[in-house]
């Protein structure tokens, strides 16, 4: 069984995603680095992004072809303080879900390593980036 499967599938990576973009949406930082108008689309690309990645159905795969991450965040500046943000707003967002302890460390692990790996752009007034 799959850590999709686990957590009850699509209606439980739907909850998540929709709480994070809350969180997105209330931060405008971190708003910013969104082009779209809508976050709308964002949030079924992640949705879709997510199910794939923890043993759901390849939607992502199929209408975009492999994740590449890195590679689609590149032209967003990625600073370790906006990996924080995404990080603390997918954490309430795993947060308000009942899910249990093991799969959500599973999912909060790769979430952490997920958001270091995007950074991109140091900040400006960051001596030392910080560790994840």
């Amino acid at each position: 069984m799959s850590l999709y499967d686990e957590v009850g599938g699509a209606p439980t990576f739907e909850a998540l995603v929709h709480a994070f973009y809350e969180g997105v949406a209330d931060d405008p930082e971190l708003r910013a680095l969104y082009p779209e108008e809508d976050l709308a689309p964002a949030e079924r690309r992640l949705r879709m992004f997510l199910e794939q990645y923890f043993g759901g159905p390849p939607a992502y795969s199929r209408e975009r072809g492999h994740p590449r991450l890195r590679m689609r965040h590149a032209p967003f500046p990625v600073t370790f303080d906006m990996r924080d943000r995404w990080l603390r707003h997918m954490t309430a967002a795993l947060g308000s879900l009942d899910l249990p302890e093991e799969q959500a460390e599973q999912m909060r692990d790769y979430f952490a390593r997920a958001a270091h790996m995007m950074v991109n752009t140091l900040d400006p007034d960051a001596a030392d980036p910080p560790a994840p």
